[in-house]
C-alpha cells in the first residue's frame, strides 16, 4: 500500500517537474525572443539616425554649391556692369570725336568757299567759266594731234584685231584637227548567194514590200549583182533596213511577219545606239547637264549628213574648236561648247517640222529648258539672226571653219536629200495619213493612210490632192509617182 502511494507521489512529482520545466523553457524562450527584438529596435534607429545625418551633411553640401554659385554669379554680373560703363563712356567720347571731326569739315568747306570767291574775284570769271575756257583753249591747240592720234590708234586696233583673230582661229586649228573624208552610211550589203536574193525578194515579191512598207527604204536587188542596195534619203531608215536584213539573213526565216517583227528589234537596237552616240559625244567634248531629250536628238546626228559631210561630227570638231578659241578671247566656255555641240540639232527633226534648222533647233533647245545665251547662240550661228554675244560669235566662226575645210561637204548630195524631205512634208501635211516614204531617188513617194479615216474613194481624191500639190510647190526633173495604201488587217488569236 505504502509503495502504491509513493509511486502516486512520485508519478505526480514527476509530471509536475515536467510541466515546471517546460514552463521555464517557454519563459526562456520568450525572454529571448523579446531582447532579439530590442536589439533589432536599437539597430534601426541607429541605421535611420545615420541616413538622417547623411541626408543633412547633403543638404549642406548643396546649399554651400549653391551659395558658391550665386556668388560667382554676382561678381559676372558686377564685372558686366563695369564692361558696360566703359563701352558707355567710349561710345560718348566717339560721339564727341565724331562731331568734332564733322565741324572741322565743316570749317574747310567754309575756308575752302572763300578762297574760291577771292580767286573768282581776283580772275573776274565763275568756276564754270574758267573750265569751260580752259577746255576750249586746250580743245584748239591740240585738236589736230588728237584726230591724228585716234586715226593711229584706229588703224593700229583694227590691224592687231585682225592679226590676233588669225592667231587664235590658226592656234585652234594647230590644236584640233581631224578627218577630211567625208563619212557617209553604208547603202549596200553584200548577200551570201543567189538563193539568198530570192529569199528577201519572197513569192511574187511579197517578202520585199514587206520591207519597203515596214521601213519606208526602196530595196534594190537586181541593179547590182551579189548586192542589195539601199535607197533613201533618210539615213536613220537606211540603218534600220540594213540592219533587218542582216539580222534576216543571220536568222534564215524571212516572210512577212517575221520582217515586221525584226524592223521593230531593228528600231530599237538602233534607239540604243542612237542615245549612246549622243552621250559619247557629250563626253567626248566635256560638256555635261544636256537633257535627255536633247541627247537622243544628237545622237541621231550621227546618221545625218549636211552636204555630204556627218552632222556629229561636224558638231563635235567644231565643239573642240569652239572651246580653244573661247578660251583665247575671254568667253564663256561651257556656254560656248554647249551651244556649239547642238547648234544643229534642229537637223534632226527638219523632216517632221517644217523650217530652217537653226531655227527649230533654238525653240528645242528652249523648250528643253536651255539658257537664254546658248538659246542665242544655236539661233544666232547663220547670218539671218545678229549675233550678239561672244559665244554667239565663235560658234558662227567655227561653223564656218568646220564647213569650209577641204572635202568637208558635198553640195549635190544635200540638194538631193532636202527634195526627198519636201516630199514626205508634202505627204504628211494631209489629213488621215500615217507615214509616207520617198523612195526610188524622189522618183516616188509611198503614203501609208488611216483605213478609219480614209476610204477608198477619199484615197484616189488624196492621191490626186498630193499630186496636185506636189507640182505647184516643188521643183524636180521627170515625174514622181504618188501611191497611196490603204490596208486593213484583221487580228485574231487562238486561244
Amino acid at each position: 500500500m505504502e509503495a502504491i502511494v509513493f509511486a502516486l507521489v512520485g508519478a505526480l512529482l514527476g509530471g509536475g517537474g515536467a510541466i515546471v520545466y517546460k514552463e521555464q523553457q517557454a519563459n526562456g524562450k520568450k525572454l529571448k525572443a523579446e531582447k532579439d527584438i530590442v536589439k533589432a529596435q536599437e539597430k534601426a534607429t541607429a541605421l535611420v539616425d545615420k541616413a538622417k545625418r547623411d541626408a543633412d551633411e547633403l543638404e549642406k553640401e548643396r546649399r554651400r554649391e549653391i551659395k558658391k554659385t550665386e556668388s560667382r554669379l554676382a561678381d559676372r554680373e558686377i564685372n558686366l556692369d563695369k564692361k558696360l560703363d566703359e563701352l558707355d563712356k567710349r561710345a560718348e567720347k566717339l560721339r564727341r570725336h565724331e562731331d568734332e571731326v564733322e565741324d572741322l569739315k565743316g570749317e574747310i568747306r567754309d575756308i575752302r568757299s572763300r578762297q574760291q570767291e577771292k580767286l573768282e574775284k581776283i580772275a573776274g570769271l565763275k568756276k564754270k567759266d574758267a573750265a569751260e575756257k580752259l577746255m576750249q583753249m586746250t580743245e584748239r591747240d591740240i585738236k589736230n594731234d588728237l584726230t591724228g592720234l585716234i586715226a593711229k590708234l584706229q588703224k593700229d586696233a583694227v590691224e592687231d584685231a585682225e592679226e590676233q583673230a588669225q592667231m587664235v582661229i590658226l592656234t585652234a586649228m594647230e590644236r584640233m584637227s581631224s578627218e577630211v573624208t567625208a563619212e557617209r552610211t553604208v547603202t549596200a550589203i553584200k548577200l551570201t548567194d543567189d538563193e539568198m536574193k530570192g529569199r528577201i525578194i519572197g513569192k511574187e515579191g511579197r517578202n520585199i514590200q514587206a520591207l519597203q512598207r515596214a521601213t519606208g527604204v526602196d530595196v534594190l536587188v537586181d541593179d547590182t549583182p551579189g548586192m542589195v542596195v539601199l535607197s533613201s534619203f533618210d539615213p536613220i531608215r537606211r540603218q534600220i533596213a540594213r540592219l533587218t536584213i542582216e539580222m534576216l539573213m543571220k536568222d534564215g526565216r524571212i516572210h512577212p511577219g517575221r520582217i515586221e517583227e525584226v524592223v521593230v528589234k531593228a528600231e530599237k537596237q538602233i534607239e540604243k545606239e542612237v542615245q549612246r552616240a549622243g552621250e559619247d559625244a557629250a563626253r567626248e567634248v566635256g560638256v555635261v547637264g544636256i537633257p535627255k531629250e536633247m541627247i537622243q536628238l544628237l545622237g541621231e546626228l550621227k546618221f545625218r549628213t549636211s552636204y555630204g559631210q556627218n552632222v556629229l561630227l561636224h558638231c563635235t570638231e567644231m565643239a573642240h574648236l569652239a572651246g580653244m578659241i573661247a578660251e583665247e578671247v575671254g568667253a564663256d566656255t561651257r556656254i560656248t561648247k554647249t551651244a556649239t555641240l547642238l547648234h544643229d540639232i534642229g537637223k534632226a527633226v527638219t523632216h517632221k517640222v517644217e523650217g530652217k534648222h537653226h531655227h527649230i533647233g533654238a525653240d528645242l533647245a528652249k523648250k528643253y529648258g536651255m539658257s537664254d545665251a546658248i538659246v542665242h547662240a544655236i539661233h544666232a550661228h547663220h547670218d539671218d539672226i545678229e549675233a550678239t554675244t561672244p559665244e554667239a560669235m565663235v560658234v558662227r566662226v567655227v561653223d564656218a571653219l568646220s564647213a569650209a575645210r577641204p572635202g568637208a561637204r558635198n553640195i549635190s548630195a544635200e540638194n538631193f536629200a532636202e527634195r526627198m524631205r519636201d516630199l514626205e512634208n508634202v505627204a504628211n501635211s494631209f489629213p488621215g495619213v500615217d507615214k509616207s516614204y520617198a523612195i526610188s531617188a524622189g522618183r516616188e513617194v509611198r503614203i501609208i493612210v488611216n483605213n478609219k479615216a480614209v476610204d477608198d474613194l477619199s484615197a484616189i481624191k488624196l492621191a490626186r490632192d498630193i499630186a496636185n500639190k506636189v507640182e505647184s510647190t516643188m521643183q524636180y526633173p521627170g515625174t514622181i509617182k504618188v501611191n497611196v495604201i490603204r490596208e486593213t488587217r484583221a487580228v485574231e488569236f487562238a486561244k
